[in-house]
């Protein structure tokens, strides 16, 4: 099993996860030619992947999901929240679009997929755990805070994607008004670095090879204070951290 980012934070963002013939996209928040033109420098074209499943329905998230769904007959896999908060913006035309329930897991070919669900201030979020029976991937993005069973959803994984969307001082000093710095690091918000390192500290890390820190912030963040949170955490080296960007994502990663 594989995976690799087309683009991660608030611009957009995708994550494609392969196994064998196997190809899933998490979330789409880019338009429709620069999603082709992202998975093309991975080469990858999107008559190639088996299905879209979706996080939530921020724009960041869904907004390129289904024009890319209609033009590739792709299907789609959702919670009910998010399907009735995205109604809106479906097209005319029929998609094949596949209800979840947020902690039953489902099989995609030769896929185990696990949703689980977290707090952000959307209708039913959700994020993924992605297994072939032997190696497992874990996501985490787009959540305010942690609770036990995101923990022991993420407990024991071999690749970890995990947010550091802000430093908390950077936030708190910076432009942004009042009201969105309180909905940034609010419960419903996103993990600052600190608070994704204390969620990595009570994992269980023992067959983690592979640690990405992801949905970094342009104006409240830097790539060097995320590395050094995780790191900490790790007691690793920084150059055993990946970032994943907003313009490049990163390349494939074999678990």
């Amino acid at each position: 099993m594989r995976f690799s980012s087309i683009g991660s934070g608030s611009a957009g963002n995708a994550l494609v996860v392969e196994q064998s013939s196997t190809r899933l996209l998490l979330d789409c928040g880019f338009g429709l030619r620069d999603t082709e033109q992202r998975l093309a420098r991975i080469s990858l074209s999107p008559d190639q992947l088996t299905g879209i499943l979706i996080t939530h329905e921020h724009e960041d998230h869904a907004g390129g999901v289904f024009k890319l769904a209609r033009k590739y007959r792709i299907p789609v896999w959702l919670t009910h929240g998010t399907l009735k908060m995205v109604e809106r913006i479906l097209p005319s035309e029929i998609l094949d679009l596949r209800i979840i329930d947020s902690h039953s897991k489902f099989n995609i070919n030769e896929i185990e997929i696990h949703p689980f669900p977290v707090p952000h201030d959307a209708r039913e979020p959700v994020q993924y755990t992605f297994s072939n029976g032997d190696k497992t991937l874990g996501v985490l993005t787009d959540t305010g805070c942690s609770t036990p069973h995101i923990q022991t959803m993420l407990s024991g994984c071999d690749a970890l994607m995990l947010e550091c969307n802000h430093d908390i001082d950077m936030l708190m000093n910076g432009i942004y008004p009042m009201s969105l710095k309180q909905r940034v690091s609010g419960r419903l918000g996103h993990l600052d670095n600190k608070s994704a390192a204390n969620i990595l500290s009570k994992l269980d890390n023992s067959r983690l090879k592979h640690i990405v820190a992801a949905h970094l912030s342009e104006k409240n963040n830097k790539p060097e204070l995320a590395i050094d949170a995780l790191s900490g955490v790790l007691n690793c080296s920084r150059d055993w951290i990946v970032i994943a960007s907003q313009e490049t994502g990163f390349d494939w990663r074999e678990i």
